[in-house]
């Protein structure tokens, strides 16, 4: 039975992703922040699932913004075989309406959290010579729009931070991929927190104007059967990915609508490529069979 770790799991992809991995036949370690306070009912909600299917879900308080908190969360794991970093939060709003904590707590979730974590499992997937790592990034990984500039640097960060991952770790057999959300029916932008100074934000009427119509054309579409937003579509890439032999694995898959970025990943990805045949570190694109049998 393989252990999966997820994080972020009181709601959205990962409240999913662990119902469906136990139904799968996983050992799914669930993990979030107030288990026992504000999240206590989904806690109970997947420890029950588990328990209806036979394989209880072993949910557990994790807050990756805190190395005690992710040290005493997974000091007594398993080794474990699949890690989906899903942990997110996103600001939204005028960059100089937000204050540099605000900045710093931004990135602090999106990015260092992820490694937070990651530090936490890899020595025991370098003990077996394998494992996968699932960083869920998003498509404001590979763009950017007015009123996300924070969110923006912490997506686009992310994406740089687990490539250059993905080459560290291939030759110790663990694989590193990307997955980029578009917008999804996960109360993602009912959570998004705006920047601390009103009066400034108040400066910025059409990044305020645009933010308010770009929520209504989400909205929209999540009124719209025919639209991808049904948040399984992510988790069934999560399952995908995982049922892909090592070495074969995409660095990055985009979910869902997507914006015209398909076509920017498309284009690139020769390029990636093409940039790392130069440097001779193409053996480096994820593990090698030679690197896994060994």
């Amino acid at each position: 039975m393989k252990n999966i770790l997820i994080t972020g799991c009181s709601t959205g992809f990962g409240y999913l992703a662990a119902k469906h991995f136990a139904d799968k036949g996983f050992k799914v370690h669930a993990s979030m922040r107030n288990v026992n306070g504000k999240n206590a009912e989904a806690a109970e909600q997947l420890r029950n699932y588990g328990s209806s299917q036979n394989n209880p879900i072993n949910v557990i308080e994790l807050d990756v913004t805190s190395d005690e908190s992710v040290k005493n969360a997974t000091s007594e794991l398993p080794v474990i075989d699949v890690l989906i970093n899903n942990a997110g939060l996103g600001y939204g709003g005028p960059l100089e309406a937000f204050t540099s904590q605000q900045c710093l707590d931004q990135l602090d979730v999106n990015i260092v959290g992820t490694l937070r974590v990651a530090k936490a499992v890899l020595p025991g997937m370098r003990s077996q010579n394998s494992g996968l790592i699932i960083q869920v990034s998003s498509i404001a990984g590979r763009g950017a729009f007015p009123g996300f500039g924070v969110y923006h640097a912490s997506k686009w960060g992310l994406e740089g931070f687990s490539e250059s991952m993905r080459y560290e770790l291939a030759p110790l057999g663990i694989d590193v991929v990307i997955v980029e959300p578009g917008p999804f029916a996960t109360n993602f932008f009912g959570n998004v927190i705006p920047p601390s100074n009103e009066e400034i934000g108040s400066a910025y009427q059409h990044v305020n104007d645009f933010l308010e119509g770009f929520g209504q054309q989400v909205e929209g579409a999540f009124e719209n059967e025919d639209a991808p937003t049904d948040p399984m579509i992510v988790v069934d890439i999560f399952d995908k990915l995982i049922n892909t032999p090592a070495g074969q694995r995409p660095l990055r898959t985009i979910a869902g609508l997507d914006f015209g970025f398909q076509t920017l990943n498309d284009t690139i990805e020769p390029l990636r490529k093409a940039s790392l045949e130069s440097m001779g570190l193409e053996k480096m694109d994820g593990p090698s069979l030679s690197t896994i049998d060994s």
